[in-house]
């Protein structure tokens, strides 16, 4: 196989960049996640990619829930805020207003522009990542805007 050709192909898959909320029994967590797609409509499904070993894909397997928060066009630094390791200051994580529900209990983000609960179904460790199916169990939305995608940021994954 040509790995320049792979590479471009694999790149050539249109993604998302979301802000993922996680938790465990004693704290909150946030990472940016853009390997994410609906698998069914009912019940409502999604699958979301999560690297193995992360302090977040260990949360999620700990709760057995994830929250996605969906980002506006824009909002390239907020989502770059999540690259890295990140601890909660009250009700902030990466300087950024957080909130929770009884649903889940993962980080919403007061500046997304929608957001839903998932409780996870089923998990698959393939690779160097963890595929969590997760159920979604609750949604609210914000405000209305054109969702940020991983194209408009320059950054690209795959290959």
């Amino acid at each position: 196989m040509d790995p320049q050709a792979k590479k471009t192909a694999l790149r050539g898959i249109t993604y998302g960049l979301y802000l993922i909320g996680t938790k465990d029994a004693s704290t909150v967590n946030a990472f940016a996640g853009n390997w994410l797609t609906q698998t069914s409509f009912d019940p409502p499904l999604v699958a979301l990619a999560v690297k193995a070993g992360t302090r977040s894909q260990e949360q999620i397997k700990a709760s057995g829930v994830f929250s996605v928060n969906i980002l506006a066009s824009g909002q390239k630094e907020m989502a770059t805020a999540f690259f890295k390791h990140v601890e909660p200051e009250g009700n902030r994580l990466a300087g950024y207003e957080f909130y929770t529900t009884e649903i889940t209990g993962c980080p919403i983000f007061k500046d997304a522009l929608s957001y839903f609960e998932c409780k996870v179904v089923e998990a698959v460790e393939r690779g160097d990542h963890y595929i969590y199916v997760g159920e979604v169990i609750g949604a609210g939305v914000h405000r209305e805007g054109e969702p940020l995608t991983l194209r408009e940021t320059g950054f690209y994954y795959g290959g």
